[in-house]
């Protein structure tokens, strides 16, 4: 016997649920036979306190739930009821990523109070998820379609302050708006320069006969390369170019352009398809509407002959660091590009203080700590550094120790005026006790591996984050591999590590709220959540990067989890935006540099700063489970 259909929904309770959902992301953005189908297929159920809805035992869930009413708590199985659970209130949608990756959920779901829910079939999710790219988006980068549109907020704030500004995730190609001049590499020098003259630019770039650049000669190679060199106007061009320039795909961004344009201290970057010349774009394309532009401060750290030269470099990488912000760049660029900066900052440091220090027979390479040694750098940090050198044969290491802490010394003392302040715990290189040979290193290191107190932990979250930054990167690199196969050898240390990470747990209450509402550490309860995990992953899977974001993104693809670990990515970099923001802010009020009034945020950040949290929360029961803690 055929079985009836459905009986039909009622119009009016129709229009309700289609105006309800149309009030939370992502039905607003939905087409509207999208929610319509939606609104026809819901079924609101009611779900009493301590209600467990469906959990981690019970495999692929078969239903996708929208919170009418009520609260629904995501808790890790068997936690109870407790204020680290992440809570879901009206509006919000679950179980996304079980659903989208077809697997189990992580943790159980429990109504909290008398709670409604939305409940639909898993076959309308699936078919929303094919025909709705709103819904697609949403549900597979929840907080990156969140983080979009905070971004497209703040750009249209920075708008009313400014001229339409250089998108820097723009591709190459749409830069390049006219064919390159070009010459052959035997072409006369006058002929070359008149060409420039008459085409008014100030690069020409030599090709050979397919087309691919083989040199480029620049207006500022005239006075150096021609006219203090006495070369006759007759010569090649060859004689005088720069052979074998950089050039980048024209898919490379902007963002690439001026990375490249800052390490190389260069004004013009050949653009290539297939390998063949299409354009040249210059410092003057990407920044026309900068006061300060990328060259500009790296050839102003270069030539600094003294420290007033590095500290009025310093603020320019401030001052340029904040004109990208103001123009939208991504903050996981924007470090990027800061750390670039300051690692100039700190490598002309230490060459100027190296000069006469009487150490060119050393073995040494300086190594950063801490945030620096994550290449994770605010405009708001102290110094985090060490030195590691090799003992030759025979040698010393209390008398080479000698001979390298003044030179040390001078330099965390010079560091100081350039924004960088002393460690108020003497965590630096002019410290006897961070001046150490490579077996010192890793004595110094296994002790703490075997013996983890917490200050061994303490320092165990600083120093291990180390790499190399001035002279031989391989002692570095050597004291990396052998660190992290030590570490993975010894689970012991690595629970007891992944315990102190679960210490500070994300700062909600049990309604799913920011606790107390009011302040909030962005760095050490925001932050430190993400990098002391990613941590623990990092040393327990033995992956060498320092980078949060890298480390969770190579952890992530050893669990097969790599949409949930772009999900806790995006949220730490919001965070880290948040901490810039406030850091700039600070730079004029004087205030604390990471802590931010929650009240001050508007709906859409303060709404994104809970699913960071959240986020968080999700990292961390990653560790619970891991180490049955």
């Amino acid at each position: 016997m055929a079985s009836s259909a459905p009986p039909a929904v009622p119009r009016l309770l129709l229009a309700a649920t289609e105006d309800f959902l149309r009030r939370h992301a992502p039905f607003a953005q939905m087409a509207d036979e999208h929610v319509a189908l939606l609104a026809r297929s819901a079924r609101l159920n009611y779900f009493a306190a301590g209600t467990r809805l469906f959990g981690a035992a019970d495999g692929v869930p078969s239903h996708y739930y929208v919170v009418q009413k009520g609260e629904v708590a995501s808790t890790p199985p068997g936690a109870g009821d407790t204020a680290a659970a992440i809570a879901m209130i009206a509006g919000d949608s679950f179980p996304l990523g079980a659903l989208v990756e077809g697997r189990p959920v992580v943790n159980d779901y429990v109504a909290r109070g008398d709670t409604f829910c939305y409940e639909f079939e898993r076959a309308v999710f699936d078919r929303l998820l094919a025909e709705s790219a709103p819904f697609a988006a949403f549900c597979t980068r929840r907080i990156a379609h969140l983080l979009q549109e905070s971004r497209r907020m703040a750009l249209s704030r920075a708008a009313e302050d400014a001229s339409a500004r250089q998108d820097m995730t723009s591709l190459l190609s749409s830069l390049v708006r006219k064919a390159p001049v070009t010459a052959h590499a035997d072409t006369p020098l006058r002929e070359a320069l008149t060409t420039m003259r008459d085409a008014r630019i100030g690069s020409i770039v030599a090709v050979d006969a397919d087309g691919r650049p083989v040199g480029i000669f620049t207006e500022r190679d005239v006075i150096d390369r021609v006219v203090l060199a006495a070369v006759p106007l007759d010569a090649p061009l060859t004689r005088v170019m720069t052979p074998d320039p950089l050039a980048l795909d024209e898919t490379a961004t902007a963002f690439d352009a001026a990375l490249a344009m800052a390490r190389r201290a260069i004004r013009h970057l050949p653009v290539t398809r297939a390998g063949r010349l299409v354009g040249v774009v210059s410092e003057r394309d990407l920044f026309s509407l900068q006061r300060v532009g990328m060259r500009e401060v790296s050839r102003g750290i270069d030539q600094a002959a003294d420290a007033a030269a590095l500290a009025a470099a310093a603020t320019d990488v401030r001052l340029l660091a904040r004109n990208m912000m103001s123009q939208g760049m991504a903050v996981e660029q924007l470090t990027q590009l800061i750390v670039a900066m300051n690692d100039r900052l700190v490598e002309r440091t230490i060459e100027m203080a190296a000069r006469d220090a009487g150490i060119e027979d050393v073995d040494l390479c300086w190594i950063a700590l801490g945030s620096e040694g994550r290449q994770e750098q605010t405009v708001s940090t102290d110094q985090d550094n060490g030195l590691v050198f090799a003992l030759p044969p025979g040698g010393d290491a209390a008398a080479l120790r000698a001979r390298l802490l003044p030179f040390a010394d001078r330099v965390n003392q010079a560091l100081a005026p350039l924004g960088f302040p002393l460690c108020k715990g003497g965590i630096m290189a002019g410290n006897p006790k961070w001046c150490l040979s490579v077996d010192e290193w890793k004595a110094c290191f296994g002790d703490w591996l075997r013996n983890p107190t917490p200050d061994a932990l303490l320092n165990a979250a600083i120093f291990f984050d180390f790499r190399g930054l001035w002279g031989n990167a391989a002692l570095a690199a050597g004291l990396r591999t052998w660190l992290d196969g030590e570490a993975r050898a010894r689970p012991a240390f690595l629970r007891t590590l992944a315990a102190n990470a679960l210490s500070t747990q994300p700062p909600l209450n049990f309604l799913g709220e920011i606790a107390g509402g009011g302040k909030v550490d962005l760095k050490g309860q925001g932050a430190r959540l993400f990098i002391d995990a990613a941590r623990v992953l990092a040393l327990a899977h033995a992956i060498p990067a320092t980078q949060t974001a890298q480390r969770l993104r190579l952890a992530a693809a050893r669990y097969g989890a790599e949409r949930e670990a772009e999900a806790m990515v995006e949220a730490f970099h919001f965070i880290q935006a948040q901490r810039l923001n406030r850091q700039f802010q600070a730079l004029e009020d004087g205030g604390a540099p990471n802590e931010i009034d929650v009240a001050a945020l508007n709906d859409l950040d303060r709404r994104i700063l809970k699913e960071t949290f959240r986020q968080a929360g999700k990292l961390q029961s990653r560790l619970k489970l891991d180490y049955a803690l």
